[in-house]
């Protein structure tokens, strides 16, 4: 009995001592933390798709309260008006960005890049990807399994049952970049929505030689750089057979449009 007793006391005693030690452990090592974090998290959407380059909003809280200025943070799921909101409660001046979309880079359809084999492994573009070079002569191209559609939580992108090509709704999409970085083959980029939601781009990854690419595919770029020389903006680069528009410089002029042989540069 005296046995049982002195355990359970010697337990107790343990387990006092513990607690103690642990209390000025807190004690010592306790962080304060800045209350305005969570006044801005509050002003920010809460969808924690991770778009602005944070593991989720309370990380952007953390980041724009600690940070001198705002430049180069920015939500873009609550936009311009929720960073000035933002701005407005931390005494700051809100940094205006240009509102990005996403471009499905890739214009390679059925009837443009037509189909060699039948992939009949899992349905993930990742999975695809790794096994093979996919079931068309292009190994740049998209994979069609959806993996862009998966990682979206705004219903911005689906994927055309006729092309097997996703298509991005303009009014649904958030630029958060979740369908970027799904995508194995990068053919999905965040590009300013353009004057209007008017855009000019390259609707091609390919980077093999002219008669290879358009091999794979009828509208793939051949790296010609007829559209760099007939741009008056310098927008125009060509390296590795491929032609890309940068879109801070662009104008609009669609020169490039006409005089592409493969109709490989797209204006919407």
């Amino acid at each position: 009995m005296n046995t049982i007793l002195i355990t359970i006391i010697s337990l107790c005693a343990l387990g006092i001592l513990a607690a103690i030690i642990l209390f000025f452990v807190a004690k010592k090592f306790h962080v304060v933390e800045d209350p305005r974090i969570d006044m801005v998290e509050g002003l920010l959407p809460g969808a924690n798709c991770g778009g602005c380059g944070y593991a989720g909003c309370r990380g952007l809280a953390d980041a724009i309260v600690k940070a001198d200025t705002m430049d180069g943070l920015s939500c873009p799921v609550g936009g311009a008006s929720t960073m000035a909101s933002i701005a407005k409660a931390l005494g700051r001046e809100a940094v205006v960005g240009e509102p990005k979309i996403a471009v499905v880079r890739c214009n390679g359809s059925c009837e443009n890049r037509p189909r060699t084999n039948k992939y009949d492994g899992a349905c993930s573009c990742a999975v695809e990807h790794a096994l093979y070079v996919g079931n068309t002569a292009c190994a740049y191209g998209c994979l069609g399994c959806g993996d862009c559609v998966s990682s979206c939580q705004f219903g911005a992108i689906y994927m055309d049952v006729k092309t097997e090509i996703p298509v991005v709704w303009d009014d649904k999409c958030v630029a958060c970049g979740a369908c970027v970085k799904a995508c194995p083959r990068s053919i999905i980029e965040l590009r300013n929505k353009g004057p209007k939601d008017h855009r000019v781009f390259v609707s091609c990854v390919n980077k093999e030689k002219g008669v290879i690419a358009r091999k794979g595919c009828s509208v793939a770029c051949i790296g010609c750089s007829l559209c760099a020389k007939e741009c008056s903006f310098d927008a125009i680069t060509v390296e590795n057979n491929l032609a890309y528009i940068d879109f801070t410089k662009c104008r609009l002029c669609r020169k490039c449009v006409t005089v592409c042989p493969t109709k490989a540069i797209i204006y919407t």
